[in-house]
């Protein structure tokens, strides 16, 4: 069939105002936010309204055999949304409906398209919010169930499979499967919610989801802390971790990534150029909790655990620049874009195999001429490096040698971006092959003729 052809049955099946096509595409639409564009051209990208609309798309890719690939907001920095030349894209753009709010269970139903930002305003009133921001207010729902995104504040509240309760889901044969509901356990069976959490849009299409709320906290405070060395700033994580204080964001930041957040947000935050001198990494801490008496109490043991740590000094930020300091480490990404990385990695190991880890970079970039710099959410050991070096071949090299030494610690090549297409290479290296032979038996299953989301995460296949 032509491509012409194959356009016009795609029209009659969602209407002409769903579907774009050749010089109508925007090209928005056809790019994540990966450091590494791929530029392919789709056959269309199309937008349902509705789940039955995103069946009959289904349908009609599966009959003709043609790629298709899930677009929430295209905030991913993995690739995972890239096109696929002569397929479709399914944006979820218009499906943004806020189904309900269900403030007696704590339970929010929401279609894939809806942004943080967007459910945060719905909750503002309700003394519930979603707690899982990523970094990016923009970001869908559906994006972030498919990527299972954390973010800073993962250390308390976790990342998105601990929010998601049940999925409606779209398989790539068009048929229509709800999973999990708005209970808060279930012994019935396998948890296909879960399975789906995380898959990057490779097992079926997410068009509803069921979300666990959490209740807001009226009081919080943002310490901002200076420490000598880096070895101080993670000895003193564990403890803080385990002290039952519950920090809500617990991040660390080297100095370049500290100027780099300031430098771009405009921001003075008042500390003395003989600290800033001395410092050679900061922790950000967020305590909240439900009253002022507790949160004094809380902000005083946490000084004591600084200060024994070797802390150059404790700064409890003004609530405005508290806020402003947090809005501008969320947007780090595009201040290392900016400033012309290369890559970032968001690696994970075990908390306590931070330093380790850490040291191991240093090492390595050192060796291989690369230059880091470093952040991430100590408090669960995600760190977040951003490379500079413009040969292909020695950061390749560099990064391959990164890659091995945190899963030789015991972690893992992605903490909460995702694999995509970036970091294919990493991934299906350094997985156990047992894993993944059970992981392509799983895709086949969902996806047996590997339409869905191809050439990327499992898919080795070069992308055409």
């Amino acid at each position: 069939m032509t491509e012409s052809a194959l356009i016009d049955e795609l029209v009659a099946l969602v209407g002409a105002d769903r579907v774009t096509f050749g010089d109508a595409m925007s090209p928005d639409d056809l790019h994540d936010e990966s450091l590494h564009p791929r530029g392919r051209i789709p056959l269309a990208v199309v937008r349902p309204r509705s789940t039955d609309e995103v069946s009959r798309v289904a349908r009609f890719a599966s009959e003709h055999a043609l790629a298709l690939v899930p677009r929430g907001s295209g905030t991913g920095l993995s690739g995972g949304a890239t096109p696929v030349s002569g397929g479709l894209v399914v944006s979820f753009a218009d499906m943004n409906a806020i189904v309900r709010i269900d403030e007696l269970d704590h339970v929010a139903v929401v279609q894939p398209g809806v942004t943080l930002r967007e459910l945060d305003d719905a909750l503002a009133r309700s003394g519930l919010r979603y707690p899982v921001y990523p970094g990016e207010m923009s970001a869908s729902l559906g994006g972030n169930v498919n990527t299972n995104a954390g973010g800073m504040r993962a250390v308390r509240h976790g990342v998105t499979r601990q929010h998601v309760l049940g999925l409606e889901l779209v398989m790539m044969d068009g048929t229509v499967l709800r999973t999990g509901g708005p209970v808060v356990k279930s012994s019935s069976g396998y948890d296909l919610t879960q399975l789906v959490v995380g898959s990057e849009g490779t097992l079926a299409m997410v068009t509803e989801v069921t979300l666990r709320l959490s209740a807001r906290l009226d009081y919080g405070a943002t310490i901002l802390v200076p420490f000598a060395t880096l070895d101080e700033v993670i000895s003193v994580v564990s403890p803080i971790v385990a002290s039952g204080l519950a920090p809500s964001i617990l991040e660390y930041l080297d100095v370049f990534a500290m100027a780099s957040v300031t430098g771009r947000a405009g921001l003075d935050l008042g500390i003395s150029p003989d600290i800033v001198s001395a410092s050679t990494a900061y922790l950000i801490i967020v305590l909240e909790t439900r009253t002022r008496d507790q949160l004094d109490a809380d902000i005083e043991a946490l000084g004591q655990m600084l200060t024994d740590a070797g802390a150059l000094d404790t700064f409890v930020l003004p609530e405005h620049a508290g806020v402003r300091l947090i809005e501008a480490r969320e947007q780090l990404f595009w201040a290392s874009k900016d400033a012309g990385v290369h890559d970032i990695v968001d690696i994970v190991v075990p908390r306590s195999a931070v330093p380790t880890f850490l040291a191991d970079a240093k090492r390595l970039a050192e060796l291989s001429g690369v230059f880091i710099a470093g952040c991430g959410h100590v408090g669960d050991g995600n760190v977040h490096l951003s490379i500079i070096e413009s040969d292909d071949q020695r950061r390749h090299t560099f990064l391959r040698e990164l890659f091995a030494h945190g899963v030789r610690l015991g972690g893992a090549v992605s903490g909460e971006h995702g694999i995509g297409l970036d970091k294919q290479a990493a991934f299906l290296e350094w997985s156990d092959p047992s894993s993944l032979m059970l992981q392509r038996s799983i895709k086949a299953l969902f996806d047996p003729h590997g339409l869905l989301n191809p050439y990327r995460l499992l898919d080795e296949r070069a992308l055409p």
